[in-house]
């Protein structure tokens, strides 16, 4: 990263690092936002309710989104992926158009602003690339998740594979695996008595938020988890154990 020094008093600044984050309309995705700008960066939202809408599912509208990103800020260093479809369809009531939206939002995008941000960062030697994955992949816990289920797994085994591929140009690779948290799209699709029986599972016996997830995606974007790539976080009071 190039430093700039000021002329009045001899000192060294680094630029503003910058951060793009899908879903930062969101509740884990607002919560993610708040952390990165708390720690320092220039935040841009990539939401279908942000400002511009972004539609994720696009792909041409998702890279010119990246692309528009770097003529405006001029760099990125932070890519989060937080945004998520989630629509329920056991295996019988699959439909092409049900999975193909799915992965599109939950997987594809990921990689389509990964194309355009990540020769920046290759070129900076700095990069952090986050994606939002989730416990259900280790504990599926309902048939009609299946789609979603898969699309979280996915996004798992590409945090690996770009980790091998990228790291020697300094950039980490990392998943954050919330478990079920109290944000208003979950609680709107969740009974009540489901929070408390997997709150008693937990091995932390307190509910789950969204500045869980958002503290721990804060730590993978900064220096200090510079050693840390192609791994997974789980954010979920220890109901599951990896």
């Amino acid at each position: 990263m190039s430093a700039e020094t000021s002329a009045a008093s001899g000192a060294t600044s680094l630029p503003t690092r910058v951060a793009a984050v899908t879903g930062g309309a969101g509740g884990i995705g607002g919560a993610i936002v708040s952390a990165l700008e708390a720690t320092g960066h220039s935040v841009i939202v990539l939401d279908r309710a942000g400002d511009p809408p972004v539609d994720l599912a696009d792909h041409a509208v998702t890279q010119n989104a990246a692309a528009d990103l770097l003529r405006n800020e001029g760099r990125c260093d932070v890519l989060v992926h937080a945004a998520a479809a989630f629509d329920r369809a056991a295996l019988p009531d699959l439909t092409p158009d049900g999975w193909r939206m799915m992965q599109a939002v939950n997987v594809e995008s990921a990689l389509w602003l990964a194309q355009v941000l990540v020769p920046g960062m290759a070129q900076r030697g700095f990069g952090r690339i986050v994606f939002i994955v989730s416990d259900t992949v280790w504990e599926p816990p309902a048939p009609d998740l299946l789609a979603y289920v898969a699309s979280k797994a996915t996004l798992v085994g590409i945090a690996r594979t770009l980790a091998r591929a990228l790291g020697r140009n300094g950039i980490t690779v990392n998943c954050v695996a919330p478990g079920l948290t109290p944000t208003p799209g979950a609680i709107a699709d969740t009974p009540p008595e489901v929070f408390n029986q997997v709150r008693a599972r937990q091995a932390i016996d307190r509910p789950l938020a969204p500045e869980d997830v958002a503290a721990a995606v804060a730590f993978l974007a900064g220096d200090a988890a510079s050693a840390i790539t192609g791994q997974t976080v789980c954010t979920n009071g220890g109901l599951v154990l990896r």
